[in-house]
């Protein structure tokens, strides 16, 4: 190995690997670990590689205490950047085990190794919460493309059998769509897309497609299943879905408790209307999918929300807690 081309790089490596301003590197340690790759060195030309490396651009502090040594002050990610990738990489429930033990090994590279000890020490991966398809890399890197080409695309739909068994085993519906958008929402990744058959959009889960093809056929424009003409806005699309079930967009006026104001504004952003209508109640206007997964999002709250518009809706919403109502007699 030709000492003089690969020593400074290697001091780079070595500081990127093991330094952290909790955990600097001294010269004689640089000086061992340089030897074991071959490289003979004295303390003078580390000096010289490391004003090197600072002069284009890295960002490498020196300290006298408590221990003398160098070490990298920053990096493309910092530590808290990286605790929130590998906390939403472990949450993530459409990604497999494997894949999150992997994805984890790669973040980890992104801080010391002092550091990412640290990290991992606190993470907790819950597999029975965690998805078994390991297409699911493929699926999302073939469905970019057919959004981004404007293609059909076909797959097999997975969906699990209950009987008195509880037999563990799967039904596998086929399914020809336009895809427009990939969304993730609710730690699950979800396609918005057209089922051919229907003039209407639809959301599906990533993890439960199988076999997924790109067919030659044109997409859909969406304006044609759509209120959107160019593209999905899947920011607009999602806030007015609840738990992903799709419907028709209404405006929906909700009487709430003052106690729900937060709520409220947290689901559907701070600029939304809130009216008073007493005491103890405000009132506002969403613009929201009338769906059954709307009916479960009020209902979650009790007597604190009442449906005034639209009638269907409030009808609805009646009709499920009478049916559970039933259930308790």
């Amino acid at each position: 190995m030709s000492s003089s081309k690969t020593k400074t790089l290697l001091i780079y490596k070595l500081l990127n690997e093991y330094s952290d301003e909790n955990n600097p590197m001294s010269t004689t340690e640089l000086i061992n670990l340089l030897k074991k790759e071959g490289i003979t060195c004295e303390r003078k030309s580390i000096y010289a590689d490391i004003k090197s490396l600072k002069e284009i651009g890295f960002d490498i502090e020196s300290v006298k205490s408590p221990k003398r040594g160098f070490y990298m002050a920053s990096r493309r990610f910092e530590l808290p950047e990286v605790r929130l990738l590998i906390d939403a990489v472990s949450s993530a429930g459409f990604i497999t085990p494997h894949k999150t033990e992997e994805l984890l090994t790669k973040l980890e590279s992104l801080v010391s190794k002092n550091q990412a000890d640290r990290l991992v020490s606190q993470v907790y991966i819950d597999s029975d919460a965690k998805c078994d398809n390991e297409e699911i890399y493929y699926i999302i890197d073939l469905l970019h493309d057919a959004i981004l080409n404007k293609k059909m695309v076909r797959f097999k739909y997975r969906r699990r059998n209950i009987d008195r068994e509880n037999r563990k085993n799967y039904t596998l519906k086929d399914f020809t769509v336009s895809p427009y958008a990939l969304v993730w929402k609710d730690d699950h990744y979800y396609l918005i897309c057209n089922n051919k058959k229907y003039d209407n959009l639809m959301n599906l889960r990533l993890d439960r497609m199988r076999k997924i093809e790109l067919l030659d056929e044109d997409a859909r424009p969406c304006s044609e299943v759509s209120e959107y003409e160019e593209r999905i806005d899947a920011a607009d699309y999602t806030s007015k879905m609840f738990n992903m079930f799709s419907g028709e967009t209404k405006a929906v006026t909700l009487k709430c408790h003052l106690d729900l104001r937060e709520q409220i504004m947290d689901r559907f952003g701070a600029k939304i209307p809130l009216t008073a209508v007493d005491g103890n109640h405000f009132k506002t206007t969403i613009e929201a999918a009338v769906s059954d997964g709307l009916v479960s999002w009020v209902m979650n709250y009790g007597d604190k929300i009442e449906v005034l518009e639209p009638a269907s809706l409030a009808e609805s919403v009646k009709k499920r807690a009478e049916e559970i109502l039933a259930v308790y007699k």
